[in-house]
């Protein structure tokens, strides 16, 4: 009887020990991570095909950013970053101090509609430039796939690419009108969306080496970008919200994921649902 009683009390020396030891501690809690892709407010007019949105500054529209951006507060952001190149920091930092003093006044950029309306609402110093687009070795002409199509013979796939790109924007540039922001959002920032803008890239890689090349340098950006966001996770218990170009979805938050530097956080859950037509 004694030893059982001595065996007994060992196990449960053991599986003290067990418990105790840092090999069965729990994994410290991951920083969480949300990306709010959107379409340019104010397209700058670099890509394929870009969308023509209405001035965002009317009243009505305002009043869709302000419920947005209350809404996307629940998420308890610790930082706010944007697409933003990280050189300008100093430059966003003097915008943001006016823009808090009420001296500055925003253009229609997504950056300042949602980015700093986000970051004053929620009292944060800063807003966080994360953007990296330097150029390839050597420059971009052996990746410029739009000029080198016709060189190897793929005019007519290029030809047929942008024609599909520009035919699904003008159609959802024009249902904008009726549509709200937070509708709007939604649909970018649907996943199956995300892929299928995803996929274009594939597209592009078609076209040739250059295009190949191309797309390359795209996933080079893109790790850029997020080993910058990666760079503001510094505890477990930062929360943050990013504002970025709809086409980057995808790619940031599947290394976001793949990297294991964040719980990545689906942006549906803090985007409002609005029903019926602005029409």
């Amino acid at each position: 009887m004694r030893m059982r009683v001595g065996k007994m009390r060992v196990a449960v020396w053991l599986g003290f020990v067990l418990i105790s030891s840092p090999l069965c501690a729990q994994p410290a809690e991951k920083p969480q991570l949300l990306i709010l892709g959107a379409p340019h407010f104010a397209n700058p007019g670099r890509d394929v095909a870009n969308s023509e949105i209405e001035d965002v500054r009317t009243a009505s529209r305002q009043a869709e950013l302000e419920r947005l951006v209350e809404r996307l507060a629940e998420f308890r952001p610790t930082r706010v970053a944007v697409e933003v190149d990280e050189s300008r920091q100093a430059l966003m930092d003097e915008r943001y101090a006016a823009y808090l003093e009420g001296t500055y006044e925003i253009s229609t950029n997504e950056t300042y509609q949602i980015g700093f309306r986000l970051a004053a609402l929620l009292g944060l110093d800063r807003v966080y430039a994360v953007d990296w687009s330097e150029p390839p070795p050597g420059g971009w002409d052996p990746y410029n796939y739009a000029e080198r199509a016709s060189e190897v013979g793929l005019q007519e796939r290029y030809n047929e690419f942008v024609a599909n790109i520009q035919h699904r924007i003008a159609e959802e540039s024009a249902a904008f009108p009726c549509t709200t922001i937070s509708q709007w959002l939604r649909k970018f920032n649907d996943p199956v969306r995300e892929l299928i803008d995803h996929q274009s890239y594939y597209e592009v890689a078609r076209i040739g080496d250059a295009g190949a090349a191309w797309v390359g340098h795209w996933h080079t950006r893109n790790l850029h970008i997020s080993q910058n966001i990666e760079d503001l996770a510094i505890g477990s218990g930062e929360r943050v919200l990013v504002v970025y170009g709809a086409g980057h979805n995808y790619l940031l938050k599947r290394q976001a994921e793949e990297s294991d530097a964040f719980e990545v956080v689906n942006a549906l859950e803090y985007i409002p649902h609005d029903h019926g037509s602005r029409c």
